[in-house]
């Protein structure tokens, strides 16, 4: 992440939109958009699949269900927040992943300019792909700012995504035991 560029781009915005980015209100403001851009696109760097690859050896067959796990996300159009939870289940079939590394998953695709419906798919892939259980189910419900602080100006308004990979795609009871849990 070139910092220095992006401080430089946003002392730039600030001087378009009128401002004088040397005002000592706003002389570190380009530094600190950068350190907040770096650490909100720490995801670009990284693959989140890693996080997968110790996975343990164990013959647990039933759902694990991973539930309300904070997500903070920069939508791609605008470079505004969305934020809300996402809700993970999957059907282990010999393999299974720390809780915290399942996580770090989502948080890793997350920390990136992301759509929401790309998001989505990308958690339940590594998953599937990482872990090969017989089934996947991801849900997200995130607030996006672009929608609530302009535009349309909905607070409170939530989209709700999902992805099945394996049983849960297959086999409408997987599916309902997924959102049954989820409460």
């Amino acid at each position: 992440m070139d910092r220095a560029r992006l401080a430089a781009a946003v002392a730039e915005m600030l001087r378009a939109m009128g401002e004088d980015p040397t005002r000592p209100d706003l002389a570190r403001t380009p530094e600190r958009v950068a350190d907040l851009v770096a650490e909100l696109c720490s995801g670009l760097a990284i693959d989140p699949r890693a996080y997968l690859e110790d996975a343990l050896h164990e013959e647990h067959r039933e759902l694990v269900v991973i539930r309300d796990v904070t997500v903070h996300s920069l939508c791609e159009h605008h470079l505004v927040p969305m934020v809300g939870v996402a809700h993970l289940a999957y059907l282990p079939n010999g393999r299974i992943a720390g809780f915290d590394r399942l996580i770090k998953v989502v948080d890793g695709y997350a920390r990136r300019p992301q759509l929401q419906e790309r998001l989505t798919r990308q958690v339940a892939d590594a998953i599937d792909e990482m872990l090969h259980p017989a089934g996947v189910a991801v849900r997200l419900e995130l607030e996006h700012l672009c929608m609530t602080i302009r535009g349309v100006r909905r607070p409170g308004s939530r989209v709700v995504t999902t992805a099945y990979r394996g049983v849960f795609r297959d086999d409408p009871a997987w599916r309902a035991e997924f959102h049954a849990a989820l409460g």
